[in-house]
């Protein structure tokens, strides 16, 4: 007796879920799905169930793991989640190592600012008020012989 490819008889072993349960399983569709590839209603009360010689799903380890097999090969959420927390944790320490840099490289600026810049500042700054102050001095001597030689023609003018 020859069996056509859908009539073939089924082995006491479990075979593994045809492709329309799978599909119908990632597709998100409510229902359970039985062994001959429909998707029935929990709810449903029709008598019309057709049944195979191997019972139901549930009671092969290998339908038990479709479950699983789905939400790891195709349930990617946990694998992104994990992602976009490694990406969140190297941004914020890359950009807490960049702020670190900034602060260490403005720390270096005030460090050279106080032991380089601002001595050669204080110094150039005593030489020229130095100059400045014998400057003024001079004309302040000056401006004094001045006004004493205009009082002296004042006073010689005023006595003529």
């Amino acid at each position: 007796m020859r069996f056509r490819k859908e009539e073939t008889p089924q082995s006491p072993r479990c075979s593994p879920p045809p492709r329309e349960a799978l599909s119908e399983m990632s597709s998100g569709a409510p229902g359970i799905l039985s062994v001959n590839k429909t998707a029935e209603s929990p709810v449903s009360g029709s008598g019309n169930k057709r049944r195979d010689s191997l019972g139901s799903a549930s009671s092969c380890p290998i339908f038990k793991d479709v479950g699983e097999i789905y939400s790891r090969l195709l349930d990617h959420r946990p694998v992104i989640q994990g992602e976009i927390r490694y990406f969140i944790k190297e941004f914020e320490e890359k950009r807490g190592l960049r702020e670190l840099r900034v602060l260490e490289n403005l720390n270096n600026t005030i460090f050279e600012a106080n032991d380089k810049i601002l001595p050669k500042c204080e110094e150039v700054m005593h030489g020229n008020l130095n100059e400045i102050l014998k400057r003024l001095q001079v004309a302040n001597q000056m401006f004094h012989t001045l006004q004493q030689t205009e009082q002296e023609e004042s006073q010689v003018t005023t006595a003529i």
